[in-house]
Parts: structure tokens; sequence; C-alpha cells
């Protein structure tokens, strides 16, 4: 979690990633498809892969990455698959929106499977892509 305490960030929880995406399909125990946490690792993956330093940011909501340059947050990533059920697209939205906020940024990114579009709220901009595209960058 993205704290500038070094003591606050040792003492809140971890997220765990794999360091594979086939390995972990393979050995973890589950009851569903669960591609969201796969793609999730996947971002993850990408941007350990582009040397970025990454958190995450919960305060009032959850952001799945937040990228800090010389300890400032640079840029806020949420991950899901899609966007198209109402309940998911304001859970991901206001996370984002959250993290961007918090952290003073101008826009975000939100990363699914194939939505693409641009959010305005409240002046700032949320960019919607999917993940191949921006794999591609």
């Amino acid at each position: 979690k993205f704290d500038y305490s070094l003591k606050k960030q040792v003492v809140n929880p971890k997220k765990i990633y794999f360091i594979d995406n086939a390995m972990a399909q393979n050995i973890s125990f589950r009851f569903s498809e669960d591609r969201g946490r796969f793609l999730e690792n996947t971002v993850f993956l990408e941007l350990k892969r582009r040397r970025h330093e990454l958190f995450y940011h919960k305060e009032q909501k959850e952001c799945d990455f937040l990228i800090t340059e010389r300890g400032k947050v640079t840029e806020a990533i949420q991950v899901v698959t899609s966007l198209d059920n109402v309940k998911t697209r304001e859970r991901e939205v206001s996370g984002l929106l959250d993290a961007v906020k918090f952290h003073q940024l101008n826009a975000g990114l939100i990363l699914t499977e194939e939505e693409e579009e641009e959010l305005v709220y409240d002046g700032l901009i949320l960019k919607v892509k999917p993940i191949w595209k921006w794999l591609l960058e």
C-alpha cells in the first residue's frame, strides 16, 4: 500500500502476484475461472518488466496499481475484465477516481479485455483501454 510513511507501508497488507500466469492457473485452488485476477497479474508482470516501482491505493476505495517515480505517484491504473456491469463499473471507476484525486493526478487508466472509451468525471480523464493495446505500447 502506498504511503509516505515507510512504517505504514510495512504494516499494511501486501498484494501477492504470481511470476507466471500458467503456473498460477495450474497450482491455484479456485471454484471459478477468475479471469480478472489473471488480467491483473498480467499487468503486474508487464509493469515490473518496465521496471516501475509499484504500490496499490486504499483510502476510501481501492485502486490496483500506483506507479511512483522518485517517491511521487505519477500514474494510477485499475484492471477489470469488463465495465459492462453497472455495479462493477461504479466500483472500478470510484476506486480509480479516489486514487487520482488523492494523489492529485489529472488522469487515470482502466485496462479491460476489450472496451475502449474516455470518461470524464469532475474534469478528470479516465481512459479505458484494452490490455492488448496497452501491452503493445
